[in-house]
């Protein structure tokens, strides 16, 4: 399952955005900068259910923080007490929260027009990587970045060392790629600390219903807590499940280049496993 619940930002934010007269919910800047036409009237609804009348704006946008923060709060706290079957998502937030994360700003299709019937353009296709680093270090890191076809086979690369000052976000430059193709080619990333990956992922400029995937052929050996998963080719989204669909693991949903990756088995017993990435969505 899967929820939201909303809140005012910090005034401070409010601020940058707005002159004293439009610091009121249903202003028409206010109403400008909330995308769902109902929910900042949902918000005062939850409010009058909770709250006395907020004084003042900046008491309502204190209000409306405190409602979202006790709102996300009682859910996350009843899914936890559930212990269920992890999904995809699981494995992606562990991912995309973690204290050090390299993530990838990619151009391509879904940053301009989908539309696969509008008239012939130039798709720009380019990356920009971003080194974030929520703990309270400095850390020092290299940023790896190879452009590849679908069969994995290395096409070109580039790497750069960071420094990222601690609880900071850097940025480094966007490397155009006029050149990779746009059905066929895709970028894969990795960050390295000491010589050991602590984050990694892959892009591609287009869709994935219309990339030209090639079958990884998918396979696996266990040896004692471990899978060891092989792909013949690129392979996006690999999905590792058991029988019972109750296994816990150190990643899964990943995506591959060829070659082997070892995945720890944290909880349930490695029974008639099975694979599958995006190639077999069809």
């Amino acid at each position: 399952s899967e929820f939201g619940f909303q809140s005012f930002p910090a005034m401070k934010t409010i601020e940058s955005f707005t002159e004293p007269e439009d610091r009121n919910i249903y202003s028409y800047v206010m109403e400008k900068h909330q995308r769902n036409a109902a929910a900042n009237g949902k918000i005062a609804s939850y409010m009058s259910q909770t709250y006395l009348y907020p004084s003042s704006f900046d008491m309502t946008v204190y209000a409306s923080q405190l409602l979202q923060a006790q709102a996300i709060r009682y859910g996350v706290e009843h899914f936890r007490r559930q212990r269920g079957r992890w999904k995809a998502l699981h494995y992606y937030e562990k991912r995309f929260f973690a204290p050090l994360l390299l993530s990838c700003e990619e151009e391509g299709i879904l940053t301009q027009d989908t539309n696969p019937n509008a008239e012939p353009y130039e798709v720009k296709k380019s990356v920009r990587f971003n080194v974030s680093n929520e703990t309270m270090e400095e850390h020092t890191v290299d940023v790896i970045w190879q452009t590849r076809d679908s069969l994995g086979s290395i096409r070109s690369e580039r790497k750069e060392t960071v420094t990222v000052p601690a609880l900071s976000a850097v940025w480094l430059e966007r490397d155009d790629m006029p050149d990779a193709g746009l059905y066929d080619d895709h970028v894969s990333y990795r960050m390295e600390e000491n010589g050991e990956v602590v984050s990694a992922g892959s892009v591609i400029f287009c869709q994935p219903k219309y990339y030209h995937f090639r079958d990884p052929e998918l396979s696996f050996r266990t040896d004692g807590d471990e899978i060891i998963i092989r792909a013949s080719a690129y392979a996006r989204d690999v999905e590792i499940l058991n029988d019972n669909e109750d296994l816990v693991l150190s990643d899964n949903y990943f995506d591959m280049e060829p070659g082997e990756k070892r995945i720890k088995i944290l909880r349930g017993r490695p029974d008639g496993l099975r694979l599958r990435s995006t190639y077999d969505i069809r």
